[in-house]
């Protein structure tokens, strides 16, 4: 350690730069001016500060590593880089009074803003999403719709709809006992991820839509919670491809028992790049044919992957000393190896989930249920703003880094305040880790 001595003073220097470059990202793409259309002020008289500005503050928060609204606080303190910012009981007040009308323009705000930050050239490949729920455990029992869940805790138990990149695109609180396996939970948070699409991306893929509206495929990747026949038929009535985690059934278990054996029928799944240097042991099969899908829709295929038992794996779709079997159904096209790799990347959702509670979502600080309704929509809003940044600003490393990497290369860097030439400058240490990525992302490209 050096010998330096910790003193008062130096009103000049700042931290959160990166959070002041990120803010004039959300200003470039319109968030605040959006924002400020979903929450009309219901008084006599206009509040001070603008909700959308508040707003987009409460985003920048939650990025940096908020968990309250008292958060908000460490960007009041620095008026040099966001300007007037509302106080932590302004907020308070500010999310308390969002109703059913208030969330949903908070929703139609974030999808206005991604309509004019996704690429306006039509993608060739298919668009996927995943859907999953998390828990998020409380300590009070004063919170409105907090309830036991399944795994003997107390919380909420929200589900999310988020694109295979991790941005988020909605999200629905749900009390802490709401099933898992609810069909009708699924079938409406996809509905609301397709609304808050792009046109060119959700063009027929509404209830009802007929198959010559749509413009671009669409597949909804779910795990063995969603393995239904009613909820891949509402896919199929919104022209949106299916893959769900299969449970463990008699047929399935039938069905393997049949090809385990018949060695034809297995095929080398594709390798991982993280494992290149290991032998490919995985195998591949699809057992369409030796499984009874007559309720499922026309087209439906299972696909059975097996792979050498080891230690410390997970429950088996079907029981083998040998190998470890897990399975999934899907109306996608292509071969079983194809296909295979396609569903193994839901396991990105276990990453956005996890970026969101590092976003915020771990916490519910509200005792109303509205005011944590809209507590989670802010959160999935910050880390799609986030998200954002990185796919236009960054490169390499950064552009996927997780939150604890952005807070600490980016988010939270200092700086000190210089005047010159009647503007305000502010200059940060290029020898920082992430100082000249900053410099570079803010600019726009």
């Amino acid at each position: 350690m050096s010998n330096a001595v910790l003193t008062s003073g130096g009103d000049r220097a700042v931290s959160g730069v990166g959070l002041f470059v990120l803010g004039g990202f959300a200003d470039r793409v319109g968030l605040a001016g959006e924002l400020s259309g979903a929450l009309v002020p219901r008084g006599e008289r206009a509040p001070v500060h603008d909700r959308g500005v508040l707003l987009t503050h409460l985003c920048l928060a939650l990025a940096g590593g908020g968990e309250a609204c008292s958060d908000i606080e460490h960007l009041r303190a620095q008026p040099e880089l966001f300007g007037p910012v509302a106080s932590d009981s302004t907020l308070w007040r500010a999310l308390s009074g969002v109703g059913d009308e208030e969330l949903d323009g908070l929703w139609q705000a974030a999808g206005a803003v991604r309509e004019r930050v996704w690429p306006q050239t039509p993608a060739t490949g298919p668009l996927v999403v995943d859907i999953d729920s998390t828990l998020v455990e409380v300590h009070s029992e004063n919170k409105q719709g907090a309830a036991p869940h399944y795994k003997g805790g107390y919380g909420f138990h929200p589900m999310v709809c988020s694109t295979d990149e991790g941005e988020p695109l909605w999200g629905m609180l749900r009390s802490g006992n709401a099933a898992a396996n609810s069909i009708a939970d699924h079938l409406h948070v996809l509905d609301r991820a397709i609304s808050m699409l792009p046109e060119s991306d959700a063009a027929g893929h509404r209830a009802g839509d007929p198959k010559d509206l749509v413009r671009r495929r669409l597949l909804v990747r779910i795990d063995a919670a969603g393995c239904s026949a009613r909820i891949a038929l509402g896919c199929r009535d919104r022209n949106v491809g299916f893959a769900v985690t299969a449970r463990a059934t008699d047929g399935i278990d039938a069905a393997i028992a049949a090809a385990r054996l018949d060695h034809d029928m297995w095929v080398p799944a594709a390798p991982n790049p993280k494992h290149a240097r290991k032998p490919n042991r995985t195998q591949v099969a699809e057992l369409t044919e030796l499984v009874d899908l007559t309720e499922w829709p026309e087209g439906t295929r299972l696909i059975v992957r097996r792979e050498p038992l080891h230690a410390g794996a997970r429950r088996s779709l079907f029981p083998s000393e040998t190998f470890r079997y897990w399975g999934f159904l899907t109306d996608a096209p292509g071969s079983p190896a194809h296909v295979d790799t396609l569903m193994r990347h839901h396991a990105h959702v276990e990453n956005s989930i996890e970026r969101l509670k590092d976003s915020g979502l771990a916490r519910m600080p509200f005792a109303a249920w509205n005011a944590n309704r809209a507590w989670t929509a802010m959160c999935l809003i910050s880390l799609a703003l986030v998200t954002w940044f990185q796919t236009h600003q960054l490169t390499g490393a950064l552009a996927k880094a997780a939150p604890k990497r952005l807070r600490w290369q980016l988010w939270h860097l200092p700086g000190i305040v210089c005047r010159r030439a009647r503007r305000t400058l502010i200059r940060i240490p290029t020898r920082l880790p992430g100082a000249r990525a900053l410099l570079a992302a803010q600019h726009p490209r």
